[in-house]
């Protein structure tokens, strides 16, 4: 009995063609994913080999004598053909071992543990910032437009608050980080003393310092990516109001709102969580640059000075764990763009 009810029992084991055509996208991003993370991960271990500059040489100085250089360079496992020492480099990467940092004297992966912790907590505060920011006004002036062209029979209009929020995000969009950072210091770190400047706490010694300090350069970060979105999400529904769906929902008595919200959301999804999976990345470089301006000890720091010292194993690992976040972040947008339109078949 318990045979034939399990035989009884409706399967759906064969995908159908749409699944199939899932499973198929799914699989073509992860396989892209792998293939050109192994590349970078060649590339940047070729490129800190073959660049002038011995690391044995920066580390025991100008005195060295011939004979401690080349034991030094045993010990670093230079002596080895580049060939072996990748395959040695990838298999360690694999199970965590970064190697040895040759500036510091300490393994790789306990030297960024709390630095890439410090950079990925003021990306990620970047980016809420730049969402809570961007979305709410975006939408608003969105809505607007709704309804100035509701009351336009579809016709685009410019209302005020949709030109003053437009010169303002032309305002801050021209403003690069570097500058915003360094007015953000001056005004509430020199001027308004909110903050002290050069005096990074970490989070285990205050978590509300911490947060503040983190506070100016998140902001420095997120305001110009926050004027961008938000002059996309203008374009996207300017585009969207002349089309002809939206002229039928105005024929028809829909609300502004219902036409935005029904309507025309879905259709500028796909653009803007694409924008602001490039914000996302963008940060990367900004938090560089912006760690530099309010002395902040993170991993863009630390690989600024890894660089200047020749300290490959810290570059090397900083390279392809950035590489790394930055083609997870493309493929997880594609699977998203892909869900939201599944028409999307790159």
């Amino acid at each position: 009995m318990y045979l034939i009810s399990i035989l009884q029992a409706p399967t759906n084991i064969i995908p159908t063609k749409k699944e199939g055509d899932k499973m198929r996208f799914v699989l073509r991003k992860v396989t892209t994913l792998l293939v050109t993370l192994f590349l970078i991960s060649v590339c940047a271990f070729l490129a800190f080999q073959i660049i002038p500059g011995d690391p044995a040489a920066l580390q025991l100085g100008v005195d060295a004598t011939p004979e401690s250089l080349e034991a030094l360079r045993v010990e670093l496992g230079l002596d080895r053909p580049m060939p072996i020492r990748y395959g040695e480099w990838m298999r360690d990467l694999f199970v965590g071992d970064m190697g040895q940092s040759y500036a510091h004297g300490v393994s790789v992966r306990e030297l960024l543990g709390d630095r890439l912790l410090v950079t990925g907590s003021l990306m990620a505060f970047g980016f809420l910032l730049t969402v809570v920011v961007a979305l709410p006004i975006g939408l608003l002036t969105a809505e607007r437009t709704g309804e100035a062209a509701y009351r336009k029979g579809g016709r685009i209009w410019n209302p005020p608050l949709r030109g003053a929020t437009a010169t303002i995000s032309q305002v801050v969009m021209a403003v690069p980080p570097l500058f915003l950072g360094l007015i953000l210091t001056f005004v509430f770190g020199s001027m308004l003393r909110v903050f002290t400047p050069s005096d990074f706490v970490s989070f285990r010694e205050d978590a509300g310092a911490y947060l503040l300090y983190m506070l100016f350069p998140a902001l420095a970060i997120a305001l110009p990516k926050a004027a961008m979105t938000i002059r996309l999400i203008h374009s996207a529904v300017r585009d969207e109001m002349g089309r002809d769906y939206v002229r039928t929902a105005i024929s028809r008595g829909d609300t502004p709102r219902g036409i935005l919200v029904r309507h025309m959301l879905p259709n500028i999804a796909v653009p803007v969580v694409t924008f602001l999976t490039l914000t996302l990345i963008m940060m990367i470089t900004d938090t560089i640059v912006v760690e530099q301006i309010f002395s902040i000890t993170g991993a863009g720091r630390l690989l600024v000075s890894a660089i200047g010292a020749r300290d490959y194993p810290v570059v090397q690992a900083l390279v392809v764990i950035i590489a790394a976040l930055v083609m997870t972040l493309h493929t997880i947008t594609d699977l998203i763009c892909r869900a939201i339109d599944p028409r999307i078949t790159l």
